[in-house]
């Protein structure tokens, strides 16, 4: 009754199997460019119950495989991402290069952050260089350090800094990137925060970001000039 079935399905792989076997035999060349395709194969190596050094070393070398792998798409990923944001930071190149005023530079930065970048949390702080003028502004001196800095600084945001930087805005913030400006007679920071936690890390490259605050820095001098 329901034997006759199986034993169909039996017959059609019994069939399948003979009929590559024979392709294989007839191409014995067959596996030379398909290298990718051996890694996955199953070879068995009867060894009485112990795992033969070959079939040892071919698990071995497939979970290597495995492992590159993962790798290449992860840095196929990072890539397509970084490529991804260099054009948003292209567009929002232009975009300030187009500002007339510091306030629209402000402006454009906010949108342009909170929708290509997907931050929840942005401000632009400006301060004097002038190291007295700088020390009576509690906001200022707390980012004195900001001056002298190369490089963004990513991570949690201590909770007075916080709500220094991003006032009715901090609710929720849990980590933020904080880019130097270096906008003679001017020093500031431009600040990014998130909700997420892990969004701006500790350990992040900061490139893109360092990129910006010199694009930053650089249009708002040019202002200064202008209006000067």
């Amino acid at each position: 009754m329901s034997s006759g079935p199986a034993s169909e399905v039996d017959t059609g792989d019994a069939s399948r199997a003979d009929a590559i076997a024979a392709y294989l035999a007839a191409n014995p060349h067959f596996f030379d460019e398909r290298h990718d395709l051996v890694a996955r194969l199953r070879i068995p190596h009867p060894t009485r119950g112990a795992v033969s050094l070959i079939e040892y070393q071919v698990a071995v070398l497939r979970e290597k495989l495995d492992r590159e792998r993962r790798r290449l798409s992860h840095l196929i990923s990072r890539a397509r991402e970084y490529e991804e944001l260099s054009e948003r930071l292209h567009s929002l190149t232009l975009r300030l290069m187009a500002t007339r005023d510091i306030a629209r530079i402000c402006i454009v930065l906010d949108e342009a952050l909170r929708r290509a970048f997907n931050a929840e949390a942005v401000a632009l702080k400006l301060f004097s260089l002038d190291p007295d003028a700088a020390q009576q502004d509690p906001v200022a001196s707390a980012f004195l350090e900001f001056v002298d800095r190369p490089h963004a600084l990513c991570g949690p945001l201590e909770p007075d800094r916080n709500q220094a930087l991003f006032a009715e805005q901090s609710d929720g913030i849990a980590c933020a990137a904080l880019i130097p400006i270096l906008a003679e007679p001017q020093f500031g920071v431009l600040a990014i925060g998130s909700r997420d936690p892990d969004r701006f890390r500790a350990d992040m490259g900061t490139e893109l970001l360092d990129r910006l605050g010199q694009i930053v820095g650089q249009q708002i001098q040019v202002l200064q000039h202008q209006h000067g």
